[in-house]
Parts: C-alpha cells; structure tokens; sequence
C-alpha cells in the first residue's frame, strides 16, 4: 500500500461495519501510538454548523498568528480536505506515513478491528499530533460521546446546534440526541452551547460533571442591523463587526459560539479584535450556502437533514426573485426526506433528483415517486438523473440567465458536482443539453 487511496481501500475491507460507535478499541489503538497533545484542542459537535465553526476558529487562530490544525469530517471531493496544517490541506502522500503508522499499532499484540472512521481518525490525529502546533480543532463525526474523535480531552467543548438525525445511533429526540453530544464535555472545561433552544439535557450533563457551562443567550449573545452586529460575552464585547464572509443567516450563531470559545480559551490563546474580524472575513466551507459567481445563479449546500434545508430554504428566500428555481437533489436513504421537500416545495419550480455513488443512497426514481405521492405541486416538473453533474447540466440547459439552480442534499451531491472544480455555467461544456447514456 504505497498511496492514499490504497490504504482507504484497505480501509475499508478490514472492518465490517461502516459505522460502529464505542472508544475503546479506538482508544487501545491511541494508546499504543501515544497520541497526546500538547496544546489546546477545541471539539466541536451538533447536528450543524459544525463545519462553519471550525472554519471560522481555525481562520480566527491563525490571523491572531497561532498554527492551527484542523480536522473534519466528512471530505466533498478529496480525502486530504479532512486534515489542514496552518490552513493548508495536507498532501495526501505526507498522509501514507501516518496510515502505516496506525496498521502497525493496530496489529500490536491482540490484533484491533477499527472502522473505516475510527482508523482514519487516528491517522489524522497522528498527523496532526506531530505538527508541532499551538491550537488543535477537531469536527465531531458523529454524535459525541462514542465519536472516535472524543479519545482526546478537549480543553473547550462547542456544541452548535441539535436536532433530529441519525436517529439509529444517536435516538429519536432532542434531549437523548443532546445528551450524546454532551458527551464530549470535560469536569471544569468550558462547554459553549451555540444552539438558542438547547436541549435540558446538555445543561443537566454539564451541571452533573461541573463543566464551565456557556449558554447562548445567557452567557454570550449577539444583536446587530442589515449593516453590522455586535456580541457580547462574559466582560468582553466587540460592537460593529462586519458580517462573516460564510453567507446565511445561521451563521452569526455560529460565529457567536466561535467568539465564546475564544473569549474561554483567551488566557492560554489570546486574540485580538482585528484576529476577530480578519478571520471572520476570510474563513471559508466550501459547499456551505455557497454561491457561485455567474449566470444562472448557482448555489451549493450539503444541506441534509430537516433542520440544515430549513435553513437553506431560508436563505433562499433571502435572496430575491428568481423567475425559476431548478432544484438538484440527492439524497441518503436514510434521512427523513418528507419533511425536507416540503419545506422545499414552495421555493422549487423543477426538480431534478439525482443517483448518488454510494450503497447509502435513495434512489433517484424512489424519491421522484415520493416526491409525486405527496401531491404538493402536481405542475412542476420532475426528472431524475444518473450523476450530480449530469443533473447539473440537465438544468442549466432549460434554465434562463435569470434563474436559480440549487444543489443539495448530501455531500455526496455537492461534491459530485465539485469533483472538476467549481463549475462556471457559462463554459462551453455547459451550453448544450446533457444525456445520461
């Protein structure tokens, strides 16, 4: 196994399971590699946000002059897009080393199973661990308190937001799933809880261990206008900010949680007000309410679950009239999906859903069937498509300059559409009508 992709395949013959979550085999592999850090680590959990958060952290950190390094999960197109040193995604072949790393310690002794997760977690972290770095942020893959990634002790807990998802492993409400996520809280360790209705089970997991509890709308907050916004904390305040560069409205409580966490890490991480601005200036996720540059308006969102597209549908309507809105969806079989096209429905004038290239995945023809079984808008019409990118052609070549197509769903769509780069719609690959042979 000489490259990355060689030992992802490796990956993912050796384990059964795609999913299983508990720390202890993961942790007797840690062990036996020593993966330690000697500076501080942020953990971020919820069901999202988190991505936008790290971002935002780690583009804060490194303005204020700190090497940082980033891990999150899932990837969009590359694998290496997880790990990030000093803002730089890291080269897949300085990743070999680690992989092999962690085969051996797995095969040490009694020989450890890891999921595909679990060992490329450990990976990243070694990686990570040998940077030589002033900050760590690690993105919580799933859940929290059995996540691979809650083996190291954070020194700053974010958790941004909760709701329905993954119900298989996390449960079917908010306060059991919140209780998951709390697992990633440590006795006297600042616990930043972004999400404006939290669950009553974080504050309870929080009170019971005696963790530094930070509570939106309690202990931090923000206000602001169409212009600015300001934020206020635990005796610290910054007034007229300019609003982050990562678009939607959700994004001034993330950011609210970003800045909490500085401000609580703030005597081992200083930071000073223009770190604050620059790096909410300059941070970036791609997929993200992303909009891309040109004509028909293109906007990309790993929008997956109810709670993330009633957030997207959001900010669409904050967008203006468009005279069509072309819709691409592709979507994990898995997730409830009747809620997300019914928020949906009202702002969609063509749907277009789309095969994914994942076992995970509900069938294009399945959610068009459910789609018209629901009978919301019996006028607007429905095609299904083999790829993202041929769903992608599929609109743009019935779509007029004024009009709007949105890609969501999962990663899996987003990054399909991503995998030759950002698309401009007005190349010639573009012009002309596609087919799915």
């Amino acid at each position: 196994m000489n490259t990355l992709q060689d030992w992802l395949a490796h990956c993912e013959r050796i384990h059964p399971q795609t999913i299983e979550l508990g720390l202890e085999r993961v942790q007797r592999v840690a062990d036996r590699l020593g993966i330690a850090f000697d500076c501080p680590v942020v953990t971020v959990a919820g069901t999202n946000g988190k991505g936008s958060t790290c971002a935002m952290l780690e583009a804060i950190y490194t303005q204020a002059g700190y090497r940082t390094g980033l891990y999150t999960s899932p990837h969009l197109v590359h694998f290496e897009e997880r790990c990030r040193v000093e803002g730089a995604i890291v080269a897949a072949d300085t990743l070999v080393e680690d992989f092999a790393a962690v085969e051996q310690a797995r095969l040490q002794g009694e020989a450890v199973s890891l999921s595909y997760f679990e060992f490329t977690t450990l990976a990243i972290l070694r990686r990570l661990m040998r940077a030589q770095l002033d900050v760590v942020i690690l993105e919580v893959g799933l859940g929290g308190r059995l996540d691979a990634v809650n083996i190291i002790d954070t020194d700053c807990a974010i958790i941004t937001s909760i709701d329905i998802d993954h119900q298989a492993f996390l449960g079917n409400d908010r306060e059991t799933i919140g209780r998951e996520k709390a697992g990633i809280m440590r006795p006297g360790v600042p616990a930043i809880v972004g999400d404006p209705v939290a669950p009553d089970s974080l504050q309870a997991h929080a009170e019971a261990i005696g963790a530094d509890l930070w509570r939106f709308g309690h202990d931090f907050n923000f206000s602001g206008d169409k212009q600015q916004w300001n934020w206020a904390g635990r005796g610290r305040r910054y007034a007229s900010l300019a609003y982050p560069v990562l678009r939607g409205a959700n994004q001034l409580i993330n950011a609210s949680g970003a800045l909490a966490a500085t401000e609580a890490l703030r005597e081992r991480l200083p930071v000073t007000a223009q770190a604050i601005r620059m790096g909410l200036a300059m941070a970036q996720v791609p997929g993200r309410f992303q909009i891309v540059p040109g004509q028909p308006s293109l906007v990309l969102d790993v929008a997956h679950n109810p709670h993330s597209v009633a957030a997207l549908a959001a900010n669409l309507d904050a967008m203006g009239f468009f005279p069509t809105t072309f819709a691409v969806l592709g979507v994990m079989a898995d997730k409830d999906y009747e809620p997300m096209l019914r928020r949906m429905a009202p702002l969609v004038d063509h749907w277009i859903f789309t095969d994914l290239d994942t076992p995970r995945a509900a069938k294009a023809a399945d959610v068009a069937d459910y789609w018209r079984a629901l009978g919301l808008r019996p006028d607007v019409p429905v095609e299904t498509a083999a790829t993202p990118q041929a769903a992608l052609a599929r609109a743009v070549s019935q779509s007029e300059p004024a009009d709007r197509i949105v890609v969501f769903g999962s990663f899996y769509t987003v990054g399909g559409v991503l995998q030759e780069g950002v698309p401009r719609l007005d190349a010639p690959h573009f012009m002309a009508p596609k087919t799915d042979s």
